[in-house]
């Protein structure tokens, strides 16, 4: 092949472009030594000559320059018919192997179609041969159908026939597995109800079993009310109950009706409504009754009856069943005859037998008529303690006591008349209560009269819990909730000092008069323990009757849980704390009230030199050194209260003390520095006031040290307000007015200015207003 084939060869090839980055070519260009575009449409032939050959000279060099470039070109050629060669090679290869693959196709495909030919050729073959085993196989399943139906008809006709020889001699024990087999195959030959002879074999069985059912509550009527003269043996009628377990359930349950029904024809006719054991202070004979005869009816009868039948059981819930019948009935014509102490006679009575039957029925399952007149609740474990029963729910416990439910309002009065004389014994308590008579190490303590209360509470919570759950404790809710006001309003009110007990309820909006009022005198240390005794208690009334709601909310049926509220009660103990906690305050700050009185009355504009801290402080320090130990030890046992004291009393002193300070004008610059003095060491005892006194120091609470920095700060930048001067720089002392009181109104600006004795003409008081007004708008 010459080079002009090879070049049309590749001329008919795929052409194939290829694009460098431009930082590609300009390496290329490097390596080859130039960066001339000869392809470009802009070279210029003679100029690039010119450049080559600039010289004369350098013409000699011409024709080495030719032959470098021939020889180049030659290479070149080489190169490329080495190139398109190969690419030709390479096609013609690809060609060939294409050819290959075909050719193994079509020999593949020659292969599956006739494998296809082979497999449909043994399927048909398979066919051929299976399709008379498959006649047989359907031959053999009819004849087995037939010889199965042929026997069980065989046995029906023979079983019938047998059934009803036995029946007619009464062996029942011979007839119990023949029947139960003839049930069975009248099951298996359900499919054939268009044979009329089937279905006569059919008809006549049924008629045996209805015969016998007939039969067999004949036996028993004769054999328990024939007297003497019946020839039923017991042994026949255990028997006969085989047979009937495998009848219809119906003739069971009819069979036991009727038994128990005669059972308790004794006990309808002794506790009838017209005899007077009937009446409640007889009921506990009623259950002796049912005890004996159970004894009785297990010893004689026992072995007649099979065990899964539950006999005693049964006869025992319809024993239940009508005496809660019976005492229903009877209370209602005889209301009036009822009294708490007969009723609840009646109910322990009544309960202590539920909880004997659960004891011995323990682990059975009440009879179907019996289930569906009871909650669904399952029976526990056996159960040996009665308190733990009493904890779960048993399905006898109720089954009788139901019935005093609509009477238990007696119960519930009865409760409030016993409580109203305990509230009656803890107000006279109250009156003349001492500080030994509160529970705790010393003063301060839970009054005894609480816990008693509670105590009461717990008892008649678990009593009424176990005589019902519905609407009587909806009314005992309402009966606690009534007596814990009465507690709180009387007991705990009594219980403070009588001097100021009448002051409880109004501490609050008449706190300023009290603080005039110099003829009040402060309470003694036995009054502050009541005092201290009284928040305590609330505080154990307050979580006890949180705990109270919960244990109502679970005892009472789900229904009602979320009418149980005793949430104003918890507020009213809340109310009394917060009450208490301010008449402290109150009476702290009457002790203290002097000393800021001696403050007003000093001299501050003649002050010439700034000493130690004034006696007024020193005073006012004494009080605090002298009360708050006492109260800290009282509340001992309720810290966030002394804590809520704390902050109370600071919340309601510094803004006395602002006002006092206000009131010391005019004041001098020496002054106003010995205030500041003053004011920094009330603010240190301040800090301290949790654990003054204290041999150990805790840090204070950080929402009380808040609030005493917040507002001792304030009367800090009062004084250094009153120490700036003002001169004629109004606009200034107005701007540094706001940055240190930025909270402050006109009129405490004012009280500033009077203090620090500007003498200001009216109009330079209503610019400095106005400026006050824009600045403070602008901040």
């Amino acid at each position: 092949m010459d080079t002009n084939e090879a070049l049309d060869e590749k001329d008919n090839g795929p052409e194939v472009q290829l694009n460098f980055p431009a930082s590609v070519m300009s390496r290329i260009e490097e390596l080859m030594g130039g960066s001339e575009h000869f392809d470009s449409d802009e070279f210029d032939a003679v100029a690039y000559i010119n450049r080559v050959f600039p010289t004369e000279q350098s013409l000699s060099g011409v024709e080495a320059a030719a032959s470098r470039c021939e020889f180049r070109l030659a290479a070149v050629q080489h190169d490329i018919r080495r190139l398109v060669q190969a690419q030709h090679n390479q096609r013609k290869a690809g060609h060939q192997a294409l050819l290959g693959a075909q050719k193994c196709i079509s020999e593949l495909s020659l292969q599956v179609a006739d494998i296809n030919k082979k497999s449909e050729r043994s399927e048909g073959m398979v066919r051929e041969i299976t399709s008379e085993i498959k006649q047989l196989d359907c031959a053999k399943w009819n004849l087995t159908a037939a010889i199965t139906a042929l026997n069980h008809l065989h046995m029906l006709a023979g079983g019938a026939a047998s059934l009803r020889t036995l029946a007619q001699n009464r062996q029942y024990k011979e007839l119990v597995l023949p029947l139960q087999a003839i049930m069975e195959v009248l099951q298996h030959l359900e499919n054939y109800r268009d044979i009329r002879e089937l279905n006569a074999l059919r008809e006549e069985v049924h008629s045996i079993r209805a015969n016998l059912a007939e039969q067999i509550l004949a036996d028993f009527k004769q054999a328990f009310t024939g007297g003497s003269k019946s020839t039923i043996s017991q042994r026949t009628l255990s028997e006969a109950c085989g047979v009937v377990d495998v009848l219809e359930p119906k003739v069971r349950q009819d069979l036991l009706q009727w038994f128990i029904g005669l059972e308790l024809q004794e006990y309808e006719h002794l506790f009838s409504p017209e005899q007077e054991c009937a009446w409640l202070p007889q009921i506990a004979r009623r259950y002796s009754w049912l005890k004996k005869h159970l004894l009785a009816v297990e010893q004689t009868k026992g072995a007649i009856f099979p065990a899964a039948w539950r006999l005693s059981e049964r006869i025992a819930y319809h024993f239940c069943k009508i005496t809660r019948e019976s005492l229903t009935s009877l209370m209602s014509s005889r209301r009036n005859e009822i009294d708490c102490k007969l009723l609840l006679y009646a109910i322990q009575q009544t309960h202590n037998f539920e909880l004997l039957l659960h004891k011995r029925f323990i682990g059975t399952e009440l009879a179907p008529e019996a289930e569906a007149n009871l909650e669904e609740i399952s029976f526990d474990a056996y159960i040996e303690n009665i308190e733990d029963v009493t904890s779960h729910k048993s399905p006898w416990v109720g089954v009788v006591g139901g019935c005093f439910e609509e009477h238990l309002s007696l119960y519930i009065s009865s409760l409030d008349n016993n409580l109203r004389s305990l509230m009656d014994r803890f107000i006279q308590e109250a009156k003349n209560i001492e500080i030994g008579d509160c529970e705790g190490s010393g003063s301060g303590g839970v009054l005894a009269s609480c816990a008693d209360l509670f105590l009461f509470y717990k008892k008649c919570l678990a009593q009424c819990a176990t005589l019902s759950t519905g609407d009587p404790m909806l009314e005992l809710s309402a009966v606690f909730g009534k007596y814990l006001r009465e507690y709180a309003g009387s007991v705990l009110q009594n219980a403070l000092p009588r001097s100021h007990s009448n002051t409880v309820n109004n501490i609050v909006t008449n706190i300023h008069t009290f603080l005039k009022d110099e003829s009040v005198v402060r309470y003694t240390k036995q009054e502050i323990s009541k005092i201290t005794s009284v928040i305590t208690t609330s505080e154990y009334c307050l979580e006890t009757t949180v705990h109270l709601e919960q244990k109502l909310k679970e005892k009472i049926h789900p229904s009602l849980s979320d009418k149980i509220d005793l949430g104003p009660e918890q507020d009213l103990f809340h109310k009394m704390i917060g009450n208490c906690i301010q008449i402290l305050v109150h009476d702290l700050e009457l002790a203290c009230e002097p000393a800021l009185s001696s403050m007003t009355k000093i001299s501050w504009l003649h002050f010439d030199t700034v000493g130690d801290q004034s006696s007024y402080v020193t005073q006012a320090i004494m009080h605090l050194k002298n009360s708050i130990p006492i109260l800290r030890d009282n509340l001992a046992s309720s810290r966030k209260y002394f804590t809520q004291f704390c902050i109370r009393f600071a919340n309601s002193f510094i803004p006395k003390f602002i006002q006092n300070i206000y009131k010391c004008k005019p004041i001098s610059t020496v002054g106003s520095e010995q205030l500041l003095l003053d004011t920094h060491m009330l603010k240190t005892v301040l800090l301290e006031l949790p654990s003054l006194g204290s041999d150990v120091k805790r840090q204070a609470p950080t929402t009380y040290t808040k609030v005493v920095i917040k507002l001792m700060t304030k009367a800090e930048m009062i004084l250094k307000l009153v120490m700036a001067p003002l001169d004629n720089n109004l606009e200034g002392f107005v701007a540094q007015f706001l940055q240190l009181l930025p909270d402050s109104t006109l009129v405490e600006f004012h009280k500033v200015l009077d203090m620090k004795g500007a003498k200001l003409s009216k109009s330079q008081l209503s610019a400095l207003d106005a400026l006050f007004k824009e600045t403070s708008r602008k901040l």
